[in-house]
């Protein structure tokens, strides 16, 4: 399978220099291995552990000692949180050598799951998020129809075979709910898989955690402790509404994307553009597509949305710097702004609103918005902030 540069490779390269310990985390398969792999250069020594490999795990019953013994080298560590008690002896040891790029650890969990085992490495460690493929990093080989139905995911990405893209994505929804929530206690796949669905079929939608619960037969708090988890292990992201002075009634309900776009096939069972093409669900699949573009690229910026009780929205607000920028997301190679969009704009005087959609060419809509494809969507902000 071709190798693919990542956009985050100067950032892994930069922490190595500058931090004793680098993290890169991300959901599993994404490609965090492959990467640190193309990082992992014989100008430098440097030893790979894989937690999930019994044989690597047995290297670890004396930790301290095995890291001692390898003190010379870039010590690698894939899937680190299934060792959490290694954190502090990682502390300890960093801190006894001195420099930087001791430790370069991987993991399937996020910051601030990890955070709950990583104390200890607090000014110590530098977090970077390797995300599925961004289209920035896959736009000269494929087409947008493709990267939408088949996600971001490596292996179901660069996958030629359509069919067998499908079923890896299968695969791995199956693997992810039977194998590796059992590292997170208190969690059933089978109740976690019925909601994967229903986030599946409400896609994008505000969600009422006790009308769920009642379908599921659980209660809210064991919802929100489920959406906690998939948002902690980068299965979906959670919007937040916006919140103004603008004296309006503002919905404050957040709204759930399933992460990616291939995963949301599956789960539907789709399997092509043609499907997705005719489903209700196409329209959040843009919406999904592109808010996980905007979270890879733009890391740092604080995604929401807006909405007041009498339909008034704006589908993502990007704050970033003190700079507020709207966004709609359109579907449609004709992309129109409603009357509820433009009164939004009003409500809240963003810096400028973007509309993305599947066109071939940008272009200026009215003053204060233009439609865009989904990379000048991101040139078009980086414009801004660089020029406000």
């Amino acid at each position: 399978m071709k190798y693919l540069k990542r956009l985050i490779t100067t950032e892994v390269e930069e922490g190595l220099k500058h931090s004793p310990v680098t993290a890169v985390i991300g959901p599993r398969q994404c490609g965090k291995s492959t990467l640190t792999r193309h990082l992992l250069t014989y100008d430098r020594p440097f030893l790979y552990l894989d937690l999930e490999k019994p044989s690597d795990l047995r290297k670890l019953e004396e930790p301290e000692w095995f890291f001692i013994s390898q003190k010379e080298k870039l010590i690698c560590i894939d899937e680190v949180q299934r060792k959490p008690d290694l954190f502090p002896l990682i502390r300890s040891m960093v801190d006894e050598w001195g420099e930087n790029g001791h430790f370069l650890v991987l993991g399937s969990a996020s910051r601030d799951l990890l955070r709950q085992s990583s104390e200890s490495l607090a000014g110590r460690i530098t977090y970077k998020q390797l995300t599925p493929f961004l289209w920035e990093e896959v736009k000269e080989q494929l087409s947008i129809e493709h990267y939408l139905t088949a996600g971001g995911f490596p292996r179901s990405l660069l996958q030629k075979i359509p069919e067998v893209s499908y079923q890896w994505r299968e695969d791995f929804i199956a693997t992810f709910l039977e194998r590796d929530l059992l590292q997170w206690s208190g969690f059933s796949p089978q109740t976690m898989r019925r909601l994967w669905l229903m986030l599946a079929h409400n896609n994008g939608q505000m969600v009422n955690l006790s009308t769920i619960g009642g379908s599921l037969g659980v209660s809210h708090t064991t919802v929100r402790n489920y959406l906690d988890l998939l948002q902690e292990t980068f299965m979906v992201n959670i919007l937040l509404p916006f919140i103004s002075n603008t004296g309006k009634r503002l919905v404050k309900t957040p709204k759930v994307y399933i992460a990616d776009t291939g995963i949301i096939a599956a789960l539907l069972g789709l399997n092509d553009f043609n499907q997705f093409a005719g489903h209700p669900v196409f329209g959040s699949l843009w919406e999904s597509m592109v808010i996980a573009n905007l979270k890879g690229i733009f890391p740092r910026a604080e995604l929401s949305f807006y909405r007041t009780s009498n339909g008034t929205e704006i589908d993502i607000l990007l704050q970033l710097s003190g700079k507020l920028i709207a966004i709609e997301c359109k579907a449609s190679v004709a992309p129109a702004l409603s009357r509820g969009s433009y009164f939004a704009r009003e409500d809240i005087a963003p810096l400028h609103t973007f509309v993305v959609a599947p066109v071939a060419q940008s272009y200026s809509l009215k003053p204060g918005i233009s439609v865009v494809t989904l990379s000048d969507l991101v040139t078009g902000i980086r414009e801004l902030f660089a020029n406000n």
